[in-house]
């Protein structure tokens, strides 16, 4: 249903009502506790909607209409898909607006967007659209009165020092393009915001506004957020806050009371409809409904909208490390152990960073300061040398694969004797310059005892898919593509140093590619390969590159070499889905051109 309809309908006009805001998750387990915590806020008192973000260049356009999809259909909620001009060509926003549309999506927040990642202004992609307006006025025109469109208000601005009456204009244009309805920025001055919605009604606009309700979780994130958004901080806030600083729990509360405060100026200034943004987490914003005494004051589901859930999502766990309540693990930190855990090992619900634990909604971003390289630049040196050519670097490589070296920057551990069994084939490979960083051959069927293989209880038969990592020039990568359709087996999953991402894999579904089957229990899956993990992991897979390169002077061979892998090579993943076939993803890599006769320049002296 679209929000301005729903707004109209007597369960929902005279009376407070909220919505909330979630991004996509880094990792599969992250989705699926997000949906888990998505249906647990559903039911404090059905809100007008829920929406779901789109990242900056278009970063996560591939999950946002999955969730979309499910918050929709699944959880009986009517969703608000955020939609960006940054990085989005008209083919690809047409795209994303049909896939809304067919799965019952009646809403669409209409956003310029924030710059593409690694760059600081915002440019207009060509073929694309440059302001909201324009994307407002495509949605009108394509779909007419189909879709229910919102644009975002600036109560203090896009910048401090805007002229107000200005970004009001701005707003207007937006709205006589077809705009029904307004989220604002967060704010905390509830004072200035009443003034500006009433310089807002003043200008003609008569749309619906949603106010934009940050919680405060902890001291460093509210003042952290408040800085980037440029948004000011009342001095009650501060004077508050500020001596509880050291206790995230005080914090919470504290702000939790503050927060419910300044709603309830809100909404004795006739301004009802809340919009929480959650930063998909629970806690904070439940305290503030609570506080306000709205919790479980539950709206019935209008007759026309789905009424229950048609699944609950499965749970996914981590097997076998230091902790045993894990039974499922993204493939990629298989070699990286330490850091994976590192980047786990803290609940979400007062994340200091935005790695939380990766079963966490909030799950987020690699923090190189805490999961980069932790040898100094002498000894990285000393380790893996300084290699000049791709001959160099494949050597080193090839080194780790015959066990002359005991890591590299990709693996904490010297090659697994299960990878010893391909360690030949893997050390030619990167002499011809795929530089592989994980990999595990073919099990059918061994017993959970075998000495090489085997894990769990006994009694047991395990699994596992062949599995193979690795960076690759691009060129190579076209010639990849095109033989990968004579290969009906293989998977895979390719991105770049900007995140793109390409896949002949389902996008929302985990592959297992390590598996047993024990007495008395359910099939266990130890790890897994999906796109949201490898996204997450790409960024540490090239920050570990880039640290080996800045062990070097940057006027060095080896510094240009390195450089130019992280940011011009791809990372590539293949699976072979026959678990019972032997060499077929060597066989596979046989068919792609060598990359010796696309640029032999590179093996040179």
């Amino acid at each position: 249903m679209k929000i301005t309809d729903k707004l109209q309908l007597p369960e929902y006009r005279d009376r407070v009502t909220w919505s909330y805001e979630y991004f996509p998750p880094k990792t599969s387990t992250g989705v699926v506790n997000l949906y888990n915590r998505i249906e647990r806020m559903r039911d404090w008192g059905h809100p007008t909607f829920v929406d779901v973000t789109w990242g900056a260049g278009g970063s996560s356009s591939d999950l946002t209409p999955v969730i979309v999809k499910v918050t929709q259909s699944d959880y009986g909620l009517d969703t608000c898909m955020h939609l960006t001009c940054t990085n989005m060509a008209t083919k690809q926003i047409d795209e994303a607006l049909e896939r809304a549309y067919k799965v019952g999506c009646r809403n669409i927040l209409a956003l310029r967007g924030d710059p593409v990642k690694h760059e600081s202004e915002w440019t207009a992609l060509e073929g694309g659209f440059e302001y909201a307006c324009d994307l407002v006025r495509h949605i009108r025109k394509k779909y007419g009165d189909e879709f229910c469109i919102g644009v975002a208000g600036y109560p203090e601005g896009y910048a401090p020092g805007d002229d107000i009456d200005a970004t009001i204009k701005h707003l207007k244009i937006k709205v006589d393009e077809g705009a029904s309805f307004i989220v604002t920025q967060m704010f905390y001055d509830a004072e200035n915001f009443v003034d500006w919605v009433k310089r807002v009604r003043a200008a003609g606009i008569t749309i619906p506004i949603f106010p934009g309700i940050m919680p405060i979780q902890s001291w460093s994130t509210f003042n952290r957020r408040c800085e980037w958004s440029g948004v000011r901080i009342p001095q009650h806030f501060i004077d508050a806050l500020e001596p509880l600083k050291d206790d995230d729990a005080l914090v919470r509360e504290k702000g939790s009371e503050l927060m419910a405060e300044m709603c309830q100026k809100l909404v004795d200034n006739g301004i009802t409809r809340l919009h929480f943004y959650t930063m998909n987490l629970e806690k904070a914003t439940k305290m503030i409904i609570e506080k306000m005494g709205l919790l479980n004051q539950y709206i019935e589901t209008p007759k026309n909208e789905l009424t229950s859930h048609i699944r609950s999502p499965s749970q996914l766990q981590f097997l076998d490390n230091p902790r045993p309540n894990e039974t499922v693990r993204p493939m990629f930190w298989k070699t990286r152990s330490q850091s994976f855990i590192s980047r786990t090992e803290q609940w979400d619900e007062f994340p200091n960073g935005r790695w939380g634990d990766s079963r966490s909604p909030a799950f987020g971003e690699f923090d190189p300061k805490h999961h980069g390289l932790k040898q100094t630049d002498a000894e990285i040196r000393a380790l893996w040398g300084s290699p000049e050519n791709i001959r160099d670097l494949g050597n080193v490589f090839a080194a780790y694969c015959e066990r002359k070296l005991a890591c590299l920057p990709w693996s904490d551990i010297p090659l697994s004797g299960e990878s010893a069994i391909i360690a030949d084939k893997l050390a030619e490979l990167n002499r011809q310059g795929i530089l592989t960083i994980n990999s595990q051959p073919p099990v059918c069927a061994a017993p959970s005892t075998d000495p090489l293989f085997g894990w769990g209880p006994a009694h047991g038969y395990v699994f596992q898919k062949a599995y193979l990592e690795f960076f690759m020039h691009p060129d190579q990568v076209k010639s990849l593509l095109e033989v990968i359709p004579s290969f009906k087996t293989v998977q895979y999953y390719i991105t770049d140093y900007e995140g793109s991402l390409e896949t002949n894999g389902e996008l929302d579904v985990p592959s297992a590619v390590t598996w047993g089957v024990f007495p008395n229990s359910e099939v266990i899956q130890p790890t897994v390969v999906e796109s949201a993990s490898f996204l997450a992991w790409k960024d540490e897979a090239y920050s570990l590159g880039l640290s080996w390169a800045k062990a070097h002077s940057s006027t060095s061979a080896p510094f240009k070499l390195l450089t130019n892998i992280v940011k011009e090579w791809k990372l590539c993943v293949i699976v072979d889905n026959d678990f019972r076939a032997k060499d077929t993803l060597f066989r596979f890599l046989e068919q792609v051109k060598p990359l010796r006769e696309l640029h032999p320049e590179f093996f040179s002296h």
